[in-house]
């Protein structure tokens, strides 16, 4: 597999397209794209890597993990970010991460 291929996977895996996760890395319109025929900077490589929230070894291809069961989640990030949250395989809509959200916050705020 390609390290295309394994970003491409990947951002369908996090509910993102290549556009969004183009836009996310803060690139120019079809910067991913291009990488089918040219190898991107490691710059490149390590801001898709941290959108994806998966080492720059995973998308080279030289690891199999895609995170450590030790690795924090930010909630807040996750839930308030397009396309980021999953559930059993799937991806929540923008609704239901709202009231996730918004349940955690007052939550937080009723131990304050």
């Amino acid at each position: 597999m390609t390290m295309f291929d394994r970003i491409k996977e990947l951002a369908k895996k996090r509910g993102l397209s290549l556009s969004q996760l183009n836009e996310k890395a803060e690139f120019k319109p079809n910067v991913i794209y291009s990488w089918k025929t040219k190898t991107p900077s490691i710059d490149k490589v390590e801001a898709v890597a941290k959108v994806l929230n998966v080492s720059v070894d995973y998308l080279l291809g030289r690891e199999d993990k895609t995170s450590t069961a030790n690795e924090p989640v930010d909630l807040d990030k996750a839930l308030s970010e397009e396309g980021m949250a999953m559930f059993d395989g799937k991806p929540l809509s923008e609704e239901y991460k709202k009231a996730l959200l918004a349940m955690l916050r007052a939550n937080k705020n009723s131990g304050d």
